[in-house]
């Protein structure tokens, strides 16, 4: 299967909120057929229906056999959203969920053992074109099924393999709940930023481009963060009065992050029991 033959069979999406509205403008963008698109949503947004106008097929009877179904509905609405495309698992389709907590599995005992099934967790950065999504599919799935998901979800950042199904919760408390903790760090540094005297605007553009910043350079630099962080550090300076409460391994960064990582593995792993 290849990008031909997809934009020959169809591809169908289960719900286009932020995630699926992302990965579906990456793939237009990069020369899908709008024709070649079926949407099941039942609160469609201006933007979709601006894409209906221009040929995606909106609520419309769907393809018999498409190449990808797309799962892209909420976890807890994805039980009364398959039914619309159950008889779609024939063996020739491929499934790719982006549902948070549900199992290959899960998927499995609603959709039939014989349906080739993808677990993916993409991330919010996604939204502009720098998301990182991990994914990993059931034994039905060949490798050009995984390769054409690699390519589509490529649209919207980079692709990752698990070795096993049983990462995904801790894929999911890294990855996939870590913006958040990023968009927090930018928040309380603004705040921490007021406090010491500047204006709110001041610090929350301050405090934004540096994480911004920073990110993009522990990407793509040669140097690991611990190295980086050395950089930055003066002995006896303002960073290295900063890390010594930051790195502290009672109430510091260390013991916080591990709490918050397990307590998101957790929760990930609640919700696909």
């Amino acid at each position: 299967m290849d990008m031909d033959d997809l934009a020959a069979r169809g591809l169908v999406l289960l719900g286009c909120g932020k995630m699926g509205s992302a990965l579906l403008a990456g793939w237009l963008g990069r020369g899908l057929p709008a024709n070649a698109v079926w949407v099941v949503d039942p609160g469609p947004s201006d933007w979709l229906r601006a894409r209906a106008a221009e040929g995606l097929h909106l609520n419309e009877t769907l393809p018999p056999s498409p190449a990808i179904v797309l799962l892209a509905v909420k976890p807890q609405a994805m039980e009364a959203a398959l039914p619309q495309i159950a008889g779609l698992a024939d063996g020739r389709t491929l499934f790719l969920s982006v549902a948070a907590g549900l199992t290959l599995g899960w998927f499995a005992d609603r959709l039939g053992a014989s349906a080739p099934v993808i677990r993916a967790m993409p991330n919010t950065p996604a939204a502009v074109g720098r998301g990182i999504t991990a994914l990993i599919g059931n034994a039905q799935v060949d490798e050009a099924g995984l390769t054409l998901a690699e390519t589509l979800l490529s649209a919207v950042g980079q692709t990752l393999r698990l070795e096993s199904e049983d990462q995904m919760d801790a894929v999911t408390a890294v990855s996939g709940s870590g913006p958040a903790y990023v968009f927090h760090l930018i928040e309380t540094l603004a705040a921490a930023g007021e406090a010491q005297g500047l204006p709110p605007a001041m610090a929350l553009h301050l405090a934004r481009a540096t994480v911004a910043g920073a990110g993009q350079l522990a990407e793509q630099s040669a140097e690991s963060p611990a190295e980086l962080r050395v950089n930055v550090t003066s002995p006896g300076g303002t960073t290295a009065a900063a890390l010594s409460v930051l790195m502290d391994p009672e109430t510091g960064f260390p013991p916080l992050l591990h709490r918050a990582v397990a307590a998101a593995t957790a929760r990930s792993k609640e919700l696909g029991s």
